[in-house]
């Protein structure tokens, strides 16, 4: 047997301890594997202290979060972005990010997984990918004000998340999960959400369903398979797959800095290409494959179909 087959084996049965006795049963089963995983939580201990009503509005976030703060320094130390450092507040976001990022995938995957017992593994990592995402974790940002609390002391990021709310303002009223904005969302605007997440986290002493109570409601509206819509990128590629097209590789190119990206897929003897500019390529791409996806629905009918 291949090694993956293997390894494809033990974690379908880490998820069937998991789902049927529960995490401890889970944890263990995989010691038992001799995959040594620590029992309990160690309690967080702050490294410094700081007066967190003088930085951020405790209050305010509070009732954003829908979460009492124990500790509410931790909500200084996940507002504070690089650019920010100040001797009383020497660490910023990051560590609180990593964690955040972590335990929300693990939460999300567990209430698709439950919610939706009938549908493949296949759809619900597209389900799971359309949820958590910097996207999404962006535009919950944007919606609920908590872009306005960042800690940052950048002229250039200020620039950018001014200009970012203005354009979200302008394109989002049409689009109700935000699939069709084209918007080159500043990393930090995600980042927040995740280090929200691992404060609450731990301050809650590692109970998941502060999360789920605070964060979680943040996201939505959650994607269901009725509404998933997959990224443009993805969608054309297997769509081209699907029908036997030929896409070409990406051609990219740069203008004072700027990049461009050029597509072109030949489909039933006819060429489809377009080229975007944009201020990164991931946008750019984006962009560009939706165009020819609009092509193709439009030069053949009954064809294009969205692939599940």
């Amino acid at each position: 047997m291949k090694s993956k087959r293997i390894a494809d084996v033990v974690e379908a049965l880490i998820g069937a301890f998991l789902t049927t006795g529960g995490e401890v049963a889970a944890l263990l089963f995989m010691n038992w594997l001799g995959i040594e995983v620590e029992f309990s939580c160690i309690k967080y201990q702050r490294i410094f202290n700081i007066d967190p009503y003088k930085h951020v509005n405790i209050s305010g976030l509070q009732s954003i979060l829908n979460y009492s703060f124990k500790d509410p320094s931790l909500l200084v130390e996940a507002l504070t972005h690089g650019s920010y450092m100040l001797p009383e507040i020497p660490r910023c976001y990051q560590r609180l990010e990593f964690l955040g990022d972590a335990v929300l995938d693990h939460l999300i995957t567990i209430q698709l997984y439950a919610k939706y017992p009938g549908i493949t593994p296949g759809l619900l990592t597209d389900l799971r990918s359309a949820s958590v995402n910097n996207d999404r974790y962006a535009q919950s940002s944007i919606r609920s004000g908590l872009y306005k609390h960042i800690l940052h002391a950048s002229q250039v990021l200020h620039k950018q998340l001014s200009a970012t709310i203005i354009r979200f303002e302008e394109l989002s009223s049409n689009s109700t999960f935000g699939w069709e904005l084209d918007i080159n969302f500043p990393k930090v605007l995600a980042d927040i959400i995740e280090s929200l997440a691992g404060a609450i986290f731990v301050d809650s002493e590692y109970n998941k369903h502060a999360l789920v109570n605070s964060i979680v409601p943040l996201l939505e509206p959650i994607v269901t398979p009725e509404t998933l819509k997959l990224p443009p990128v993805r969608e054309l590629h297997d769509i081209c797959q699907k029908h036997h097209y030929n896409m070409g590789k990406p051609v990219k190119s740069f203008e004072n800095g700027i990049p461009s990206i050029t597509l072109e897929v030949e489909a039933n003897g006819t060429i489809f290409k377009h080229t975007c500019t944009a201020p990164d390529n991931t946008l750019a791409n984006k962009i560009a494959s939706r165009a020819i996806l609009k092509s193709l629905k439009e030069s053949i009918p009954g064809l294009y179909e969205k692939v599940k």
